[in-house]
């Protein structure tokens, strides 16, 4: 559903990105509860990368914030709404983020949240500030480097739920921008 509704949204010529960013988390939410057959909480974080204008429009609902880095610090991308499968009329409002050349939009598991060590909770706040120390360029070196703090801060305890982090890098190279994921 996602990949034919996005590309039917967010293909058209004259597109309004937060009008179809909302009808997609509205089609994603009936799709959830109509194949749970019911109530089925499913927190998410979509987005469309604007390479032109180098902006990230999205919805969260109900997942980890997310976090974009540039040259005026961290900002984090907290819910726009509850998590799709909840309700049937239940829409999250999508909001916009502007990445400039060097900035990075960093996504993590829930998992990697609540990694723990006895009973501290690694954090949102361990998470930033990992990503602030970071020392790479590369999206890849980025979600890795940000599962591995998570798993020495457990001493490599076996987590509860998945380890996952995406970053997305917006570079500037002599032939225009790019994108690293």
């Amino acid at each position: 559903m996602f990949r034919s509704a996005g590309a039917e949204y967010l293909a058209q010529e004259d597109i309004n990105e937060t009008d179809a960013m909302i009808e997609i988390s509205l089609q994603l939410n009936r799709t959830i509860l109509k194949a749970a057959d019911g109530v089925r909480s499913c927190p998410a974080f979509a987005g469309c990368y604007n390479e032109e204008l180098g902006t990230v429009c999205y919805f969260n609902a109900g997942h980890t914030a997310g976090l974009a880095m540039g040259s005026s610090g961290v900002t984090e991308l907290h819910a726009t709404g509850l998590p799709l499968g909840l309700f049937s009329h239940s829409p999250s409002d999508a909001g916009v983020v502007a990445l400039e050349p060097g900035a990075v939009l960093l996504l993590v598991s829930r998992g990697v949240v609540e990694g723990k060590h006895k009973s501290e909770e690694f954090g949102l706040g361990r998470v930033k500030e990992g990503f602030e120390q970071r020392r790479s360029e590369s999206a890849k070196e980025i979600c890795l480097s940000m599962l591995d703090d998570v798993k020495q801060f457990s001493g490599n305890a076996r987590m509860r739920n998945d380890l996952t982090a995406l970053a997305l890098v917006r570079t500037n190279k002599a032939s225009g921008t790019s994108l690293k994921l």
